[in-house]
């Protein structure tokens, strides 16, 4: 089957939809779309450079960025044209699922969205934010309170990306992990915080479920039964 993989700027279920894809690429065709945001994420995260293994750049296993697709989104056409069995969009930001819901189609992802109800695909949404708290995974960051602010810092030194001052440029990491382990003072890691969603966001999703030809799934790993 050929599917299409469109990718917002969230961390939560990031590499759980990483997971299921790259399994998924085994027996189907992958084409991922990818939104800015979404783009600075997989680099954070230490997963851009491995999109690889999922679409691998032949016909309808391409990697497209917003960052490098014009306003006019042209290959979201292909929705029109029935190249594509699905649209799944995991992770969702509670922006874009308040963007879909509104009817706004202006980044790659839901103008994606826009483009796969216009022709009749089903589409997937999983969104973020749904309801109560959720634990999200942060990426790496420097603990102030660990820190001893060395004149000769190794992970500054040894950062490949040069993404490290006296905190981390995550526009920069790539999410390697060197400077964790490098760190004499176990001052750098990762880590998860709680997060409370909002009233509007749910009421988003709940508006989104309602929605005609979009089906909400709770998790990433509910995926894989769609085909």
């Amino acid at each position: 089957m050929n599917i299409a993989w469109g990718i917002t700027g969230a961390g939560h279920f990031l590499k759980e939809s990483y997971d299921v894809f790259r399994t998924l690429a085994r027996e189907h065709q992958i084409t991922t779309f990818v939104s800015s945001a979404g783009e600075e994420v997989l680099r954070m995260y230490g997963l851009f450079d491995k999109m690889g293994e999922i679409s691998n750049g032949e016909y309808l296993q391409e990697l497209f960025l917003e960052s490098c697709s014009g306003r006019s989104f042209s290959k979201t056409g292909r929705f029109l044209l029935g190249k594509y069995d699905a649209l799944i969009i995991s992770p969702a930001t509670s922006n874009t699922v308040a963007k879909v819901v509104h009817g706004i189609s202006d980044s790659l992802i839901t103008n994606a969205v826009a483009q796969t109800l216009k022709g009749g695909t089903p589409a997937h949404i999983v969104p973020v934010d749904v309801s109560g708290t959720l634990i999200s995974e942060m990426p790496y960051f420097i603990d102030r309170e660990m820190c001893e602010k060395c004149d000769d810092c190794p992970p500054r030194e040894k950062c490949p990306k040069n993404a490290i001052t006296d905190q981390i440029n995550l526009l920069k990491c790539d999410g390697c992990g060197l400077c964790v382990d490098c760190c004499p003072h176990s001052a750098i890691r990762g880590g998860f915080v709680e997060c409370r969603v909002r009233d509007i966001d749910a009421q988003n999703v709940k508006a989104l479920r309602s929605m005609d030809g979009i089906a909400v799934l709770k998790n990433p790993n509910e995926i894989p039964s769609l085909f």
